[in-house]
C-alpha cells in the first residue's frame, strides 16, 4: 500500500476549481491521505507553485499535523491540535489559493510523513521547515493541480 494524498475537488493533473483560487472564495480544498508509514508521528503539508515568474511561490505551509490526521476539510480555518502554519510567500500564516499572473501554473500539494514533531515556531519559513524535516522524512506523496485565471 502506497502513501497517497488526494482531493475530492480535483484529480491529479486536472484543473483546480475556481472556488479554491483568488478568483472566487480562495478557500482551502479538501484533502485526504492514506497509508502513512507505521512510525509516522506528524505530517508536513507544503503547497507551492514552481511556475511563478520570480521562482517557486509558497501558497501554504502546515507542520506538526498529528499522525491521527488523515485529511483537511474544505474551507479549513482551524488547524488540528498541535499543528502550526508556516509563513507563505505573501508573508501570511494561512492558505492562499492559486492566482497565476498569466498562463497555466502547476500547484503541488506535497505531504511528508515524519518520525517526529518539528521543534520550530509557528510562522516558520519554508526553508526552516525543510531544514527541520531533514533526517525525519519517512515518506512523501504529491498531488498536482493546474490553474489558469478565467477572468
Amino acid at each position: 500500500m502506497t502513501f497517497k494524498i488526494q482531493s475530492s475537488a480535483f484529480n491529479e493533473g486536472d484543473s483546480i476549481p475556481s472556488k479554491y483560487t483568488c478568483e472566487e472564495d480562495d478557500i482551502f480544498p479538501p484533502l485526504s491521505w492514506e497509508n502513512a508509514p507505521e512510525k509516522t508521528k506528524s505530517f508536513v503539508l507544503i503547497v507551492d507553485d514552481p511556475d511563478a515568474p520570480m521562482g517557486t511561490w509558497d501558497h501554504c505551509l502546515v507542520f506538526n499535523l498529528p499522525e491521527t490526521t488523515h485529511g483537511l476539510a474544505e474551507n479549513m480555518t482551524v488547524l488540528p491540535k498541535d499543528a502550526q502554519y508556516g509563513k507563505n510567500s505573501w508573508g501570511k500564516s494561512a492558505y492562499g489559493g492559486p492566482c497565476p499572473p498569466s498562463g497555466v501554473h502547476r500547484y503541488y500539494f506535497k505531504l511528508y510523513a515524519l518520525d517526529a514533531f518539528l521543534s520550530i515556531s509557528a510562522g516558520a519559513t519554508k526553508k526552516q521547515i525543510e531544514e527541520a524535516m531533514q533526517g525525519h522524512i519517512l515518506a512523501e506523496t504529491t498531488l498536482m493541480g493546474r490553474y489558469k485565471k478565467i477572468k
